[in-house]
C-alpha cells in the first residue's frame, strides 16, 4: 500500500521499483481525494512519518523512500513481499491471560493478522476455566470479591455498635457467593472473546505445541490436530500451581485453580505455604467463619517485607488463623469422601524428628507456581529455558534465543511478577540494598477511624515509607497494613513515579479522616526507637 502524492517525485521513484518488481500496489493518491489531509495526519498519528510516500507492505510499515530502497538492496523487501503466503499469520501468541491479549490485540490495531491459542488444562480435580487467563479466573478478580465477602461479614459484626439491631442468625452460604463469583467471571470471559473478535484475531480454544520451525500444532479438548504457522509467535502461558510431590496431593488437595469455583464449602482447611496467595485465601476463608490453619515451612512472605509480613501474620492469628510453624506435610490420607469429606494430613517438623496427625475438610496448596513451559515444544525449535525454574530468558525486548519468539509475563526468567510500576520499584529498591545504606526509614501505627466505635483493633495498621538520604529523601519505598490498602498504595504510586519526597509529603494537607493520610504526619523514624502506638484520632 503506497500513500502518495500524484506531483512527488520520491512517490514515482517507489511506484517504478514496485512495477520493475512486478509486484501490484494499492495506491492512494492524497492531493487526489477530499480527506487527502486527514488521512495523512492520521497516518502521521500512526507511522511517525509526516512526509509520502508512506508505504507498508503486507500490513509492516516500511516507511517513506529511502528505507525503501534501502530494504530493497538488503534483501528485507523482497523477504516482507513474501512473508504473506509463506506464513498463515503474522503473529500467533500462545496463552490468552493479561499480557498475551494485551499483546495480540495491540498487534491487531497496527494491522497484524493475528491469532490467539489458549487452552486451560484442567487441574487435577478436574477445573478448567475461559479466555483471560489466571487473575480473572483463578486470581485478582475471584480473589478480592471473596475478600470483599469476608469484609462484609467483618461489616455485619461492627453494626451492632453502630446502633443496628438484627436477631436473626447471620449465615453465609459459600454456593451463593461463588455462583455470583463465577457469574461475573464468565461476564468477563465474554467480553474477552469479543473484544478479540471486534479487533479481527483469531481466537482458538486449542493447545498449542511447536512441531518445527514457524510452526505449531494446535490440539482441541477432542483431541482433533490443526496446524498453524506464523512469521512470530509470543509465548504467553503463565504458571500454574505447584504441588507437594507426596502421597495424596494431586489426589486429594486442591489449589487456587480450584477453591474459586468449589461447589461445597471447604469446611475445616489447612492451607498449606506461607506465600501471599496462601495468606489472602486463609484470610478471606476465616472471615466467612471458616476453621482455618496455615502450615508454614520456615518464614511468611518470603522476598516482601518482613516486619510487614509478620505484622500481618500476627493480625491474622489474633482474629482466628491458627499457624503450624516449621512444619511440612508428609502425607495426605482419604479417611472420608464427601462435599467436603475428611482427610488426614501427617506433618513433619523442619527442626527434628516431630511428627503431627490433624484431620481437616479440605487441604489448599499454596506453596508457589511452575511455568508453563516445558510440554509446548520449545526444544523442537532451540527455545533455551532455565531447566530448573522453567522460566525463559529474554533480551530487553522480550525476544528468546530464537529471534521469531517473544515471550511476556510470568515465564520470563529474572524479571518481577508484577506491574511496570513494581519493577521501577524493585530497580530502586535493589540500588538502595547493593550500593550501601542510603535509606531513612519513617513509620507509625494507626488505627482507622471506622474501627473505632466497632472496638476493632487499635495499633495493629501500620504505614511506613523508605527515604533516600542522598537524593532529596526521594521515596523509593511505600508500605501500608490497613483497609483499601491498595486503593490508599495507587496515588501513591504515581507520586513515586514523579519523585515524590518527604518534604513534600510534609507539605501536603491530609484528606481527614482517612487512612492516606497518615503518610503526610510521619515524623518518628525507625531508628530513634521511638513508641509509634496511637492513644486517639
Amino acid at each position: 500500500m503506497i500513500f502518495s502524492k500524484s506531483y512527488c517525485p520520491h512517490s514515482t521513484r517507489v511506484k517504478e521499483l514496485f512495477s520493475s518488481l512486478g509486484v501490484a500496489c494499492n495506491i492512494l493518491e492524497l492531493d487526489q481525494v477530499d480527506d487527502g489531509a486527514n488521512v495523512q495526519e492520521v497516518l502521521s498519528e500512526i507511522t511517525n512519518q509526516r512526509t509520502v510516500p508512506n508505504i507498508f507492505v503486507n500490513k509492516v510499515h516500511m516507511g517513506g523512500c529511502d528505507r525503501t530502497f534501502q530494504a530493497h538492496q538488503s534483501g528485507l523487501l523482497q523477504k516482507l513481499l513474501q512473508e504473506d503466503s509463506a506464513y498463515d499469520y503474522d503473529l500467533i501468541v500462545i496463552g490468552g491471560g493479561s499480557g498475551g491479549l494485551a499483546c495480540a490485540q495491540e498487534a491487531a490495531i497496527l494491522g497484524k493478522k493475528v491469532m490467539v491459542l489458549d487452552f486451560v488444562v484442567p487441574s487435577p480435580q478436574g477445573t478448567s476455566w475461559g479466555l483471560g487467563g489466571t487473575c480473572v479466573n483463578v486470581g485478582c478478580i475471584p480473589k478480592k470479591l471473596m475478600h470483599q465477602a469476608a469484609l462484609l461479614g467483618q461489616a455485619l459484626r461492627d453494626a451492632r455498635k453502630f446502633g443496628w439491631e438484627y436477631s436473626q442468625q447471620v449465615k453465609h452460604t459459600w454456593e451463593t457467593m461463588t455462583e455470583a463469583i463465577q457469574n461475573h467471571i464468565g461476564s468477563l470471559n465474554w467480553g474477552y472473546r469479543l473484544s478479540l473478535r471486534e479487533k479481527a484475531v483469531a481466537y482458538v480454544n486449542s493447545y498449542g505445541e511447536f512441531v518445527e520451525h514457524h510452526k505449531i500444532k494446535a490440539t482441541n479438548r477432542k483431541g482433533q490436530e490443526t496446524c498453524y504457522t506464523a512469521a512470530k509467535f509470543v509465548l504467553a502461558t503463565g504458571q500454574r500451581p505447584r504441588y507437594l510431590g507426596i502421597q495424596g496431593d494431586k489426589e486429594y488437595c486442591i489449589t487456587s485453580d480450584d477453591l474459586f469455583s468449589l461447589p461445597y464449602c471447604p469446611g475445616k482447611t489447612l492451607v498449606v505455604g506461607a506465600s501471599y496467595v496462601a495468606l489472602e485465601c486463609a484470610g478471606f476463608l476465616a472471615g466467612i467463619g471458616l476453621d482455618v490453619t496455615i502450615m508454614v515451612r520456615s518464614i511468611l512472605l518470603r522476598g516482601f517485607d518482613q516486619e510487614m509480613a509478620e505484622k500481618v501474620g500476627s493480625y491474622m492469628e489474633q482474629h482466628g488463623v491458627k499457624f503450624l510453624r516449621k512444619f511440612v506435610p508428609v502425607l495426605v490420607q482419604q479417611l472420608e469422601k464427601g462435599s467436603p469429606g475428611k482427610l488426614k494430613v501427617v506433618a513433619k517438623s523442619t527442626e527434628g524428628p516431630e511428627t503431627i496427625e490433624e484431620i481437616y475438610n479440605t487441604v489448599l496448596l499454596a506453596i508457589g507456581r511452575d511455568s508453563c513451559t516445558r510440554k509446548i515444544g520449545l526444544e523442537k525449535i532451540g527455545v533455551k529455558i532455565n531447566e530448573k525454574s522453567g522460566k525463559i530468558p529474554v533480551n530487553d525486548v522480550e525476544q528468546t534465543n530464537v529471534p521469531y519468539v517473544y515471550a511476556v509475563g510470568d515465564i520470563l526468567e529474572g524479571k518481577l511478577e508484577l506491574t511496570p510500576v513494581a519493577i521501577q520499584a524493585g530497580k530502586l529498591l535493589a540500588r538502595r540494598l547493593f550500593a550501601g545504606r542510603l535509606e531513612k526509614v519513617y513509620h507509625t501505627l494507626f488505627w482507622p477511624l471506622e474501627w473505632t466505635v466497632a472496638g476493632r483493633d487499635n495499633n495493629t495498621c501500620y504505614a511506613k515509607i523508605i527515604c533516600n538520604k542522598l537524593d532529596n529523601y526521594r521515596v523509593i519505598g511505600f508500605h501500608v497494613l490497613g483497609p483499601n490498602a491498595g486503593e490508599v498504595t495507587q496515588g501513591f504510586a504515581a507520586a513515586m513515579k514523579c519523585g515524590l519526597t518527604k518534604q513534600l509529603l510534609d507539605d501536603t494537607i491530609g484528606i481527614h479522616p482517612t487512612c492516606g493520610e497518615v503518610f503526610t504526619t510521619l515524623e518518628i523514624t525507625k531508628s530513634s526507637g521511638l513508641d509509634i502506638t496511637q492513644k486517639g484520632c
